[in-house]
């Protein structure tokens, strides 16, 4: 950190708690919601979404919360599988980036993607791999990631992109 004294107006990064997953899935929920998609879709996708006390041991859930609003964004990311990166490459994988969508376009997804880039760095991988929805691509691109290419259209995301890992600044 930069020795400067927190802004308490600005959201805090921390890592997510069991209790946090009533909120977080409420979050994820009503950015699902926004996206291009069928409502049909939407409703039958959302449990796959949610995330549970067993996620909390495989995953790395990071809220950002902002005093009197609670959790304003969530992201949660885990190591890449090999199959998926290019050759010689290691990452993590960024399992899921929400922002309320009361709360966009405030610098809340930029700073979570940061934390996963951070942290894909402090561990030594490569980057950040991520397998985005459509209507997220522009963020990503926004954000510096590079497009991935699909090895296989038939298994790959579509959206797929690619962060290099750096210092959490």
């Amino acid at each position: 950190m930069d020795g400067a004294t927190p802004d308490p107006t600005s959201p805090r990064l921390r890592p997510a708690h069991a209790a946090d997953l009533g909120a977080v899935n409420a979050l994820i929920e009503r950015a699902v919601m926004t996206w291009q998609l069928p409502e049909r879709v939407k409703r039958l996708a959302l449990p796959s979404y949610r995330y549970t006390e067993h996620d909390l041991e495989h995953l790395t859930l990071v809220v950002s919360e902002h005093a009197g609003q609670g959790i304003v964004g969530v992201a949660a990311w885990e190591p890449a599988n090999p199959q998926d990166l290019a050759p010689g490459q290691s990452g993590l994988l960024l399992h899921g980036l929400y922002v309320d969508p009361a709360r966009q376009r405030q610098g809340i997804g930029r700073r979570l993607l940061a934390a996963a880039i951070g942290a894909a760095h402090a561990r030594g991988y490569h980057g950040v791999l991520v397998k985005a929805q459509a209507d997220a691509a522009p963020f990503f691109l926004k954000q510096g990631l590079q497009p991935v290419a699909a090895n296989d259209p038939a298994r790959d995301y579509p959206h797929r992109y690619w962060a290099a890992s750096r210092p959490l600044i």
